[in-house]
């Protein structure tokens, strides 16, 4: 088979590497675009993943949706040219046009529901769209439900053995009370309108936390000098080795809050609109605490953290709940493999 996987996010990457080394070592050929966004470009060459690099993110409205026709245009022209028997993606905002129009086949996997500016003709074009159970829209034949989220297609123990490494390198004890935040810049086409966490309340956070041990901080925009100093400065695919050993992960990142879970870490999650899967991770299995982004939440949220980080049993009690979860749901590589085989 011609399998052309294109990627928009750094999350992606995790999201389909498992798959791309297994439908590689069957023989198949695999064709990888990728777009400048973050840390994406430096995870695909750490995994040595070949790719085509189609675009880099804009930073306003009108230039996403430049960015947007660019990529589509480009995708296009190697579309043609490598002629894919199936075309899959996170979110699908390329490849469902080029597939509607060229003819290929196209799987959607998404579980972000206000991404509204695209979601509409991504489902009116793919020929499937995979999301988790807990997807709050009700879609129609297209879509195929699973249990789970998209990190357990690379952070199940299956896949993924953390490296007790990184805590040295970091300047850690095994054990010991440790917290990781997560600011994202507001750049993607479903955020608009979302400003996050205030600058005053990111200080307050941190501040709060380091009295019950080290922070560090993930973030996408510039920090200022007092948060600069707690800014993680490891390589970008080690951070899931930290996050699993982490006390608590804190912030704006429904994909942090979800691999928290999938790793046996509590998280806090603060967007005004939420996801399903976020929603379900609270409700079902305890290991996410949702918040919007109103003052009076990021309040409660750093709260929250402190009630999280003075508990001496966290760590064990998120490890049991994970426990849990993880027999409850299923292998999301194995799923896109079975799907990937209709089309041979």
């Amino acid at each position: 088979m011609r399998i052309l996987i294109d990627i928009l996010h750094p999350a992606h990457v995790h999201v389909f590497k498992n798959y791309i080394k297994i439908m590689e070592k069957r023989g198949h050929s695999v064709l990888v675009t990728s777009r400048d966004k973050d840390v994406a470009i430096k995870l695909l060459e750490k995994y040595k993943i070949k790719h085509i690099t189609l675009s880099k993110i804009s930073k306003n409205k009108v230039n996403l949706i430049k960015e947007l026709i660019l990529r589509t245009w480009r995708l296009a022209k190697i579309a043609r040219k490598f002629k894919p028997d199936v075309m899959l993606g996170v979110m699908g905002a390329t490849i469902t046009p080029v597939g509607w129009l060229l003819g290929i086949p196209t799987l959607v996997f998404y579980g972000t529901e206000n991404a509204r500016l695209t979601n509409w003709y991504v489902y009116l074009m793919c020929t499937k769209y995979i999301s988790p159970n807990a997807y709050r829209k009700k879609l129609g034949k297209k879509n195929i439900r699973y249990e789970g989220a998209h990190e357990l297609a690379y952070l199940r123990p299956k896949y993924f053995k953390p490296n007790p490494n990184i805590l040295k390198e970091v300047g850690l004890k095994k054990g010991e009370n440790f917290t990781i935040i997560r600011f994202v810049s507001w750049g993607a086409s479903h955020d608009i309108c979302h400003k996050g966490i205030s600058q005053n309340l990111r200080i307050k956070a941190v501040r709060e936390f380091l009295k019950y041990g080290k922070v560090f901080i993930s973030s996408e925009k510039k920090l200022p000098p007092e948060l600069d100093k707690y800014r993680l400065r490891v390589s970008p695919e080690k951070l899931h080795d930290l996050i699993y050993y982490a006390t608590l992960v804190y912030g704006e990142s429904a994909t942090l809050a979800s691999e928290a879970s999938v790793l046996g870490t509590y998280s806090i999650y603060l967007d005004n609109e939420g996801r399903g899967f976020t929603d379900e991770l609270e409700k079902k299995y305890g290991l996410v605490k949702n918040f919007t982004e109103s003052k009076e939440d990021q309040i409660k949220s750093i709260k929250h953290g402190i009630e999280i980080l003075k508990n001496k049993n966290a760590k064990k009690e998120a490890k049991e709940k994970t426990r849990i979860m993880l027999k409850k749901t299923v292998d999301l590589t194995e799923l896109m493999i079975n799907e990937t085989d209709k089309f041979k």
